[in-house]
């Protein structure tokens, strides 16, 4: 996959926006980012082993670090840098962010978690 043409963090770094070629540019927050990266810390070894990561609500972007030319890592507020989001994985965050954050927010509430720090 041809990298994006753009990443944008907002003001406020709480969003980045994704621009590919021929597509909308997508936003995702900073939260969906982090509890759903793509760290062994989060994702595990294998399914599962799966973590779902509560308390992120406020987590920001610190910074974006180009890795190659097929990935960047998103450094977070909680000091969380391990995850690396190739531009595969960014469009499939931005393209199906609904189904990803309803299947987040019942994983939340199925062990009695919470978005709140």
């Amino acid at each position: 996959m041809k990298p994006p043409q753009e990443l944008r963090v907002s003001k406020d770094r709480k969003f980045l926006t994704v621009s590919f070629a021929d597509e909308a540019p997508v936003s995702v927050s900073a939260e969906m980012l982090r509890v759903l990266s793509p760290s062994a810390e989060v994702q595990g070894h294998a399914p599962e082993q799966r973590v779902t990561v509560p308390g992120k609500k406020d987590v920001t972007i610190t910074r974006i670090e180009p890795v190659g030319n097929y990935a960047v890592r998103i450094v977070f507020s909680d000091g969380h840098e391990t995850g690396l989001y190739s531009w595969t994985y960014l469009a499939r965050l931005g393209n199906e962010r609904e189904q990803l954050w309803q299947d987040y927010l019942r994983e939340l509430e199925e062990r009695g978690l919470s978005r709140d720090g």
